[in-house]
């Protein structure tokens, strides 16, 4: 036992708890704080805020993941639903600091027939990225019914699943995946071969004209934004929540990644947050 002093004096005797009491308590500390630990490393890791934000860390780089939430921004009903959603690559570059990475990574899940990539035809730089399942089930979709369906499906099934190429010659089309002249011809119509040159053509993306317009539009669209702001530079945070003009089709946070992975702006972190200056070219 021991004694508590009041400060008028008066003493009371109090029984000292059992060591198993203390322990008791410690323990449930120490759980509170594992739990709280958890979840505080959980948010760290998967909080939205992280999304966008450039990586430098030495931990694998989930390409993944980050196409899916690029995929997330691509608008859909603006093309009725009828393309599959496109992302570009560049704007994985806008994410991931370390482009050697992300083109190992991404190379990785094209040999495993998850991603397709495409050559975009208004820059010789500038590729597509598409979920192969999505830009199957799109092509078929659109075949439905007519009379190219065999063979665009026959296309689908021989080259897409089995071919990282971008494009195809004439020789390899016919010898190599048997294809007839006459089936070539049809799948070209159907737009999923487009010409490249005498006897080649590209793996491409049927009815994506009108994404290319919007994307060129778009992109200058949120480049005069910036450039007409004070000193040629705006914070990131700023323009994403800037109302959109009718040149601007997609979501605002799709043309920013754009023109930062395509290094048309340069980004500069401050205290205020991350700064987008215009590069003059």
């Amino acid at each position: 036992m021991h004694k508590l002093v009041y400060p008028d004096g008066a003493c009371l005797k109090k029984k000292t708890p059992p060591p198993t009491h203390t322990h008791t308590i410690t323990d449930m500390n120490r759980k509170r704080a594992l739990i709280s630990d958890t979840f505080k490393v959980k948010k760290r890791k998967d909080g939205a805020e992280q999304f966008g934000a450039p990586t430098d860390d030495d931990g694998p780089t989930d390409i993944k993941t980050t196409l899916e939430d690029l995929v997330k921004l691509f608008p859909r009903k603006l093309f009725n639903d009828a393309l599959p959603p496109i992302v570009l690559k560049h704007q994985l570059y806008s994410i991931h600091s370390d482009k050697t990475l992300v083109d190992r990574e991404l190379n990785k899940l094209r040999e495993q027939g998850e991603v397709l990539m495409f050559q975009l035809g208004f820059d010789a730089d500038a590729f597509g990225l598409i979920f192969a399942s999505d830009y199957k089930a799109k092509v078929l979709a659109a075949e439905e019914g007519k009379g190219t369906q065999p063979t665009v499906k026959k296309f689908l099934e021989k080259v897409v699943s089995s071919s990282t190429d971008l494009s195809f010659t004439k020789d390899k089309m016919l010898q190599q995946f048997l294809f007839t002249d006459s089936e070539i011809t049809q799948l070209v119509k159907s737009g999923v071969l487009t010409v490249r040159d005498a006897g080649s053509w590209w793996l491409s993306i049927p009815n994506s004209g009108k994404f290319t317009k919007y994307l060129i539009k778009g992109r200058k669209a949120v480049l005069s934004m910036v450039k007409k702001s004070k000193y040629g530079e705006v914070l990131q945070a700023d323009i994403e929540e800037r109302r959109t003009t009718s040149q601007v089709k997609f979501h605002m946070k799709y043309h920013i990644h754009d023109i930062i992975g395509a290094e048309l702006v340069e980004r500069i972190p401050t205290t205020s947050g991350t700064l987008l200056r215009f590069v003059d070219s």
